[in-house]
């Protein structure tokens, strides 16, 4: 399995823990990171997620107690997640997921201070603006 970048550490393992909501992956640089489902959800490279440039991401919420219902391998180098509220369009390459695993403390202390400035908690229910979307994409 090949990373997007010459070089990128490759993933050894992957394994979906449903009932404690990780992902634990293992790499071939002998990182091994547990990411949590709702982080994964929170952080989704999706256009729906992240917008079509800085300043449009859509802060997401109520997740805690998302699942990951499917994971699809995309050629050598993603994996497609469909969550149990519905999201699949995200694509986690392997350089993003390792990101995600390396980063984990600052994207959570990032995404509570993103939550504490819009005055809301992490299981507040998506605002209906934030579902309707006008990007193009299915929500």
């Amino acid at each position: 399995m090949a990373g997007l970048k010459k070089d990128s550490p490759t993933p050894q393992s992957l394994t979906v823990h449903g009932q404690s909501k990780v992902l634990e992956i293992g790499f071939a640089d002998g990182a091994n990171f547990r990411i949590p489902f709702e982080l994964m959800r929170v952080y989704s490279p999706s256009a729906e997620v992240q917008g079509h440039g800085p300043g449009q991401e859509v802060l997401q919420t109520g997740k805690r107690e998302v699942t990951i219902n499917d994971l699809e391998p995309v050629g050598n180098y993603a994996v497609k997640p469909t969550f149990s509220d519905g999201h699949d369009s995200g694509l986690f390459t392997w350089d993003y997921l390792y990101f995600l695993g390396t980063e984990q403390a600052a994207l959570w202390k990032q995404y509570e201070d993103r939550l504490q400035a819009a005055g809301l908690g992490r299981d507040a229910p998506m605002a209906l603006a934030a579902l309707g979307g006008s990007c193009g994409h299915p929500h």
